[in-house]
């Protein structure tokens, strides 16, 4: 395989564009066609929205109670796309595709900067094609943008200490990391850089210099506190200045409770120390596939000392010792040490292509992966009642069938691509089969889903059986119902009881009975005196069984 670098230039150009080019298409894809999903991606609509009709940016609001789970800039990031564009289609999960492509391009800019930029690409590649970062960079999360900052930092850092001295990369990627900490306290995770960089400069290791005796230094933990002190600064005299105790408490919760405590003492998601692991072998794929070829090769280039080994790989080790430290572990952690990764392996790549072993493994992973979306694609397209029941309960025939032929075409187009490029690379097979998954997921299947997973289905219902005019109470609500309501919403806090909701909900309708109407969560939220025969069943949503009260129903329950 030549060298793209003795390759003509238009050559190099078009491959570079075809990387950009299948990166907005794969990640963008779908933008605009859906709705917020739960968990997590109603939360941050909703509190976006309220932000940009209230006015109040400061402080998040999950409806009238404050939200202290996350920090606001990846809120303040959706409502000011939501106030730009006035469409939370787009708005929410702007932010998501944005962070995606600005991690691509600091791997691939760093690739290209340590090594050539024909590595640079295959960074970029390995990060785009990995199943977990292509997944969570179409959602709404915190996640990826938090994954942008920390690569940012790392960026900034690995230019000054690698190539440097530059110290406005340096100061750069230490405010890069202070807005990763507001995004979600583990930013601070990217200055861990910084042990191994000592531990080599230290050790003589050529081509590794901190500076730290230069009056400069200084510049990045400055620029990290100012960067944090954005948010912190007024946060914290805002909330004090009060006097109230619900901003003290949320005050304490966000920088106590769910930061140190969290780590500490984790109260979910409990999982074993080997778990991460786990999750690397199998949402980091086809990427680690290359790992049994590339763990000896970055064994003999340690021992050659060559420090843009040994500082990413070693600050890849020390995040994943840091997330499994504590019992509380959730999958997408380990995410921010996907980009080191890949640029620590996308040298070896060129030369991996060309032997048989990894090819092979490619070629399996296309056959099992692409047979597998293939099989279950049909059952589903076909209308497999068994199936279809199983997973995708209470779906209309035609949302089955809509992922059923997006998991079967995707399987189909890795098979005829592996047929078509066997010989001359597994890898096109790959890029085919992944691409062609992602897009149609995206345009078809995603607009399927949307009705059911985003509320928009019951919501609609709703509107529909109380009519134009009539008010609405929620009671045991998730946010995706108070967002995708079609009128202004009542709503009983969120962490009360719902038993307490209730109670509150019947005093609230009984004050107008005629034209009052309660959303009630199936379970503890629907009390025994709720007169059934005048409550309306409202289908299921987001797996729970919602019922339409009017006043006649809540009548008894005084």
């Amino acid at each position: 395989m030549p060298r793209l670098e003795s390759a003509p230039m238009p050559a190099a150009r078009r491959e570079t564009w075809l990387f950009w080019g299948l990166a907005l298409l794969i990640l963008g894809a779908g933008l605009g066609l859906r709705d917020p999903w739960p968990a997590d991606e109603p939360r941050f609509a909703l509190a976006a929205r309220q932000m940009v009709e209230s006015g109040q940016w400061l402080f998040p609001h999950r409806g009238a109670e404050l939200y202290s789970d996350k920090p606001p800039l990846f809120m303040w990031l959706q409502a000011g796309l939501l106030w730009l564009t006035g469409e939370l289609r787009l708005a929410f999960l702007l932010p998501s595709l944005l962070a995606a492509l600005g991690t691509l391009w600091c791997v691939a800019d760093l690739g290209r900067r340590l090594w050539t930029r024909r590595v640079g690409l295959y960074a970029g590649w390995l990060v785009l094609l990995t199943l977990q970062f292509t997944w969570q960079a179409k959602k709404a999360q915190i996640d990826p943008l938090l994954v942008f900052w920390i690569t940012l930092a790392n960026y900034g850092l690995l230019r000054h200490l690698l190539r440097g001295p530059d110290w406005r990369w340096w100061t750069l990627g230490w405010a890069a990391a202070g807005l990763g900490t507001i995004t979600k306290g583990v930013g601070v995770l990217a200055l861990l850089l910084l042990l191994p960089a000592a531990f080599a400069a230290l050790r003589g290791w050529p081509g590794v210099r901190v500076h730290a005796r230069d009056g400069r230094f200084w510049l990045g933990p400055l620029a990290f506190v100012a960067a944090c002190g954005v948010w912190l600064g007024p946060m914290l005299v805002a909330a004090l200045g009060t006097g109230s105790a619900e901003y003290r408490a949320y005050v304490d919760d966000i920088l106590l409770r769910q930061t140190v405590t969290r780590y500490a003492e984790s109260w979910h998601h409990q999982q074993p120390p080997w778990y991460f692991l786990e999750v690397a072998l199998t949402t980091w794929l086809p990427t680690v596939l290359a790992l049994p070829w590339a763990i000896p090769a970055w064994r003999r280039r340690l021992r050659r000392r060559d420090p843009r080994y040994l500082l990413p790989l070693a600050w890849v080790g020390l995040v994943f010792v840091f997330f499994s430290i504590p019992a509380g572990k959730r999958d997408m952690y380990i995410l921010p040490a996907l980009p080191m990764l890949a640029l620590a392996l996308a040298p070896l790549l060129p030369g991996l292509l060309r032997r048989r072993g990894p090819r092979r493994l490619l070629v399996g992973f296309v056959l099992v992966f692409g047979l597998a979306l293939l099989g279950v694609g049909l059952a589903l397209g076909l209308g497999d009642p068994r199936l279809a029941q199983k997973v995708l309960e209470g779906r209309d025939p035609a949302v089955v069938h809509a992922v059923g032929w997006t998991l079967a075409l995707a399987g189909a187009s890795g098979l005829l691509a592996l047929g078509v490029w066997r010989r001359v690379g597994p890898a096109r097979a790959v890029v085919a089969m992944l691409s062609v998954l992602w897009v149609l997921f995206g345009v078809l299947a995603a607009p399927a889903l949307n009705d059911g997973s985003s509320a928009r289905g019951l919501m609609r219902r709703v509107g529909a059986a109380i009519g134009p005019r009539a008010e609405l109470g929620l009671v045991g609500w998730r946010e995706q119902q108070l967002l995708m309501a079609d009128r202004p919403a009542a709503e009983f806090g969120f962490k009360r009881p719902p038993q307490a909701q209730f109670a509150a909900g019947v005093r609230w309708q009984q004050a107008a009975p005629a034209t009052r109407w309660l959303l009630v969560e199936e379970g503890d939220g629907l009390p025994a005196c709720v007169a059934r025969a005048q409550a309306r069943d409202m289908g299921q949503s987001n797996r729970r069984r919602w019922w339409l009260l009017p006043g006649g129903a809540t009548g008894g329950c005084r």
